[in-house]
């Protein structure tokens, strides 16, 4: 029996404490961000943010948002983190679901997340044409960075624990990864 594909309303039905996400058509629920996970994502949008989304101390140039809904074709997908070159995307559009695909993204890898986030959401992001992903996993203390290289990612680099780090698309900027989770117990 061939099962149906999952809809929005499959998602809205979730529990408040998990997020959902529809890939290939099929409802993917997983709990709300574990307190490393959450801290990990915080602490990277922090750091972005402010030479690259406010212009403080850099460039400018990009839009960020923690935990966007995109709506990606026939794909549900909600990354950490996501930013859209202001020349793409100059405001916010005031819609749930974004339609139009980030320049560059972050997953923070859980335990429970990890597959998915390696395999079918990396080759979706791949089939919109997400130029740039970021894996960062905050128990392992890495960060993985991807290019998009035509219809697949090559990775360009993975650094660990306090490196200081000058990664695509935000190469002009030194990123301590430390920062990223120096306040996680070990």
């Amino acid at each position: 029996m061939t099962q149906k594909p999952a809809t929005y309303a499959d998602l809205q039905a979730l529990p408040s404490n998990q997020v959902g996400e529809i890939v290939d058509g099929v409802l993917h629920a997983s709990p709300r961000p574990a307190a490393p996970h959450a801290r990990t994502a915080l602490e990277l949008a922090g750091e972005l943010r402010e030479p690259f989304d406010r212009g403080r101390s850099g460039p400018g140039g990009w839009l960020f948002l923690l935990e966007p809904e995109l709506h990606l074709r026939r794909d549900i997908l909600v990354p950490d983190l996501a930013g859209w070159r202001l020349e793409r995307m100059p405001k916010i559009p005031r819609v749930v679901g974004i339609t139009m695909a980030p320049d560059w993204l972050c997953e923070v890898l859980s335990p429970s997340t990890a597959r998915l986030d390696r395999g079918r959401k990396l080759a979706a992001y791949a089939r919109e044409g997400v130029k740039y992903v970021w894996l960062v996993d905050p128990l392992q203390r890495t960060l993985e960075v991807l290019r998009l290289e035509g219809a697949h990612y090559l990775l360009m680099g993975t650094h660990e624990d306090v490196e200081t780090v000058r990664a695509e698309p935000f190469e002009v900027f030194a990123l301590e990864l430390g920062v990223l989770w120096d306040d996680i117990a070990e």
